[in-house]
């Protein structure tokens, strides 16, 4: 007869509602190799709903705090990684904002564990993709801004694009923070940077931060302008989309660059899907250059290019929406 097999990297899991506080008694345990076999089995059973539930409504996740400040950097990564995935639904989500875990996650920004930083770094953002998160990580800005400038950063990508991305959720809701902070600066030089994804997240952070006046003003005196007029070249469809949303300026003669993003078509289906937002971005665009005078005299005479996207009946809704209010611009007359 054959055994029954027992991965030596995880806890044996009790039956039924059992489970769960057996394996959070385990993470009190003096042997560190112990506590990572229950989290490891944590990991696994919190991808049930109803293990997650009992987790949030049973009191058990702050007991994670004690964990977070474990003298073994593997305990502490793991446990950020166990709080990564239950942050996956909501109310694990709304429990984690309101507990005492998040102070001890934002020290963990500065862990001397790199696989930890991340670690936490992904938890953070995570909370962050949601109002009540981007809200509650306000305080928070002013330390992710020096993160941002530190060396040490710099060759840790994944790290440099959560931080943009959280930046650029919490800038949406208030970009006041980020821009007291030097965040146009900051933010600024990793447009040029090699890394895609970095690109992209710092396109999406910018455009968060133009959005108020003080914004627009720091943007036009930064001269960040130009760069962003390139990246609406960039091989990554994901960075054009959120460079195009940005350029409210004639003089960089971005005027051109935007009617061909406009004008082109893809065959395959989900590659025009996939540049929906790009064209979106576009259409906004040209709509803010036609609110000018000598914008709106411009783009008269690509008017039947704006109206071919405003009216067919295969086109995206949104797409159409957006076409013709900067129809609606272009022709009104005072």
């Amino acid at each position: 007869m054959t055994g029954v097999h027992i991965d030596p990297s995880r806890a044996p899991v009790a039956f039924g509602r059992l489970a769960i506080p057996e394996l959070f008694a385990q993470l009190v345990e003096p042997d560190a190799a112990r506590r990572l076999r229950a989290l490891a089995s944590l990991c696994d059973l919190t991808h049930d709903p109803e293990r997650l539930y009992q987790v949030v409504t049973e009191g058990f996740l702050d007991q994670l705090e004690v964990l977070l400040k474990d003298g073994d950097p593997a305990v502490r990564t793991r446990t950020c990684e166990l709080l990564h995935l239950i942050t996956s639904h909501n109310i694990a989500r709304q429990a984690l904002l309101s507990s005492p875990l998040l102070a001890r996650l934002s020290q963990l920004l500065d862990d001397p564990s790199p696989l930890c930083r991340t670690r936490a770094h992904r938890v953070i953002n995570s909370l962050a993709l949601l109002p009540a998160g981007a809200n509650a990580l306000q305080n928070l800005v002013p330390k992710l801004m020096l993160k941002l400038q530190e060396e040490k950063e710099e060759k840790e990508e994944e790290v440099q694009a959560l931080l943009l991305s959280t930046l650029s959720c919490c800038s949406r809701l208030d970009a006041g923070p980020a821009l007291s902070h030097r965040g146009v600066t900051l933010i600024g030089r990793k447009l040029s940077h090699a890394c895609s994804n970095i690109r992209r997240e710092a396109a999406g952070a910018m455009m968060a931060l133009s959005v108020p006046v003080e914004g627009k003003r720091q943007v036009c005196e930064a001269a960040v302008l130009p760069i962003l007029a390139d990246l609406l070249q960039d091989q990554d469809v994901d960075v054009q989309a959120n460079a195009a949303g940005k350029h409210q300026c004639l003089e960089l003669d971005v005027l051109p660059v935007l009617l061909q993003l406009l004008s082109e078509r893809k065959q395959d289906m989900e590659e025009e899907q996939r540049r929906k937002a790009l064209v979106l971005y576009s259409l906004r665009a040209l709509t803010s250059l036609a609110e000018a005078p000598d914008g709106r005299q411009r783009l008269l005479l690509q008017l039947p290019l704006l109206v071919g996207r405003s009216e067919p009946p295969e086109e995206d809704a949104d797409i159409r929406r957006a076409a013709r209010t900067a129809v609606n611009v272009v022709t009104w007359t005072p």
